[in-house]
């Protein structure tokens, strides 16, 4: 336990704040950043014991972000997940919730160890040996929409004096402004991640934005598309359709994203995507053995997928894949003030034109005989075609489905929340309702 009887040092929280402005500029991550904060308060001698803080997020799968951080025992990150239904009963008996409700900016509490607590947390706290309670809502804007919430927390048998309100109110100026540059970098990262994919996102995060500034790399190359599209949304409706589709994404898209993999581009209701390698045999032969057996996940998938919409009357969704290895160049093109990132060349062309086959021939996925020649394993030979701009016909194949074996479990159609995720680091701290959309379902309550 602390005491709190000395004044607490502007030189030692001058640098506390100095280490802020740093670690701004060097875009550490709200992760880092929190933790070295903390760490450091305590050191310049604040009696602190414990501290909160949370963040709503623009993300598609979490609410928000919270860290709490308790003297000795380090931190703990926590991802709040979307969820849909009223907020919870331990939000609603929140400080929290309290601040939001009466617009309040501070909130202050000395805790009796012995007498009732006014909100539910504070049992947890004075099980702690917390006696005092600052909860906060600091604002990063006028329309007060974006923001983080908090509270400092000490053990102190007196409290907190005035000097450490004071030089908490002061510091927490700087960290509000440190964490919103942390958070801007990363809504920057996440929706380049999300819309162009992580290479491609990085590579323009990087600088490369000029038009016609690209790369062009050798990979293992995939494409797949829906089949009978056009019916499925004259049935189904525009709002039915947009789920049918997203769930065949999930379904068939999401093994080719992870191991090595990347989606570059949805187009429609297909997608391309590569796993990068040089021209040496061993990655080419890594980079097809890849595809396929993510082929073979996407396979099983999608015969769940429809078992699903079997059993709920509706119809099964067809598809092809192709498989290819070659060059492909990506980079930006359009117009000097309007571009876009995008994937071409010859190798992208034919591995449309295989994807296209399997609406000729009775097999969901087709490859080249370069691909199969780099991947090995059992193949059935299905004939020569003939590509549209390739000069001589190729060799097609199909997987031979019975040396298939089970596919390795990945989840089948959920998806996967566990564990802190690259998603819950993306901190972005927007809500789009106002200032009581602070709220993090209930969760970030401390």
């Amino acid at each position: 336990m602390t005491t709190n009887s000395t004044e607490i040092s502007t030189i030692l929280m001058d640098k506390v704040a100095d280490w802020l402005t740093h670690s701004s500029l060097a875009g550490d991550d709200l992760e880092t950043m929190v933790r070295g904060f903390c760490e450091r308060l305590a050191a310049a001698g604040l009696p602190i014991a414990r501290v909160h803080l949370t963040f709503s997020m623009l993300h598609p799968l979490y609410d928000a972000l919270g860290f709490t951080w308790e003297r000795g025992a380090g931190m703990r990150v926590e991802g709040f997940r979307n969820k849909p239904g009223d907020r919870s009963e331990r939000f609603l008996r929140s400080p929290y919730f309290h601040l939001l409700t009466n617009r309040l900016d501070h909130l202050r509490r000395r805790l009796d160890q012995t007498g009732p607590a006014e909100f539910p947390v504070f049992e947890e706290l004075k099980q702690l040996g917390i006696t005092d309670y600052i909860a906060f809502l600091h604002s990063f804007n006028a329309g007060k929409d974006q923001g983080m919430m908090g509270s400092w927390s000490t053990d102190a048998p007196a409290g907190f004096n005035e000097s450490t309100i004071a030089a908490l109110l002061r510091i927490q100026n700087h960290l509000a402004v440190a964490a919103k540059m942390a958070v801007l970098h990363r809504l920057a990262d996440n929706m380049l991640t999300t819309y162009l994919g992580n290479d491609a996102g990085k590579r323009v995060l990087s600088g490369k934005i000029k038009r016609g500034e690209g790369d062009t790399v050798r990979a293992a190359l995939v494409m797949a598309d829906m089949r009978g599209s056009t019916m499925l949304a004259e049935a189904e409706g525009r709002e039915a359709y947009i789920d049918t589709l997203n769930s065949f994404f999930d379904a068939i898209a999401a093994p080719f994203n992870k191991r090595g993999g990347q989606i570059l581009s949805f187009m429609g209701d297909g997608f391309l995507a590569v796993y990068p390698c040089d021209r040496h045999r061993e990655p080419s032969e890594i980079a097809t053995r890849s595809a396929l057996a993510a082929s073979q996940r996407a396979m099983a998938r999608m015969e769940l997928l429809n078992a699903n919409r079997r059993a709920e009357g509706r119809a099964e969704i067809g598809y092809g894949i192709g498989l290819h290895v070659g060059n492909v160049m990506f980079g930006n093109v359009g117009l000097n003030d309007r571009l876009t990132f995008s994937a071409f060349g010859a190798a992208v062309n034919e591995v449309q034109r295989l994807q296209a086959l399997t609406k000729k021939h009775p097999h969901p996925v087709i490859a080249s005989e370069e691909f199969v020649s780099y991947c090995g394993g059992g193949w059935v030979t299905i004939g020569k075609e003939k590509l549209r701009g390739v000069s001589q016909k190729v060799t097609i194949l199909h997987p031979d489905t019975s040396e298939i074996g089970e596919p390795e479990e990945d989840g089948a159609l959920d998806i996967s929340y566990d564990g802190v995720s690259d998603a819950e680091q993306l901190m972005l701290l927007l809500r789009d309702s106002g200032r009581a959309d602070f709220s993090t379902n209930g969760k970030a309550t401390q």
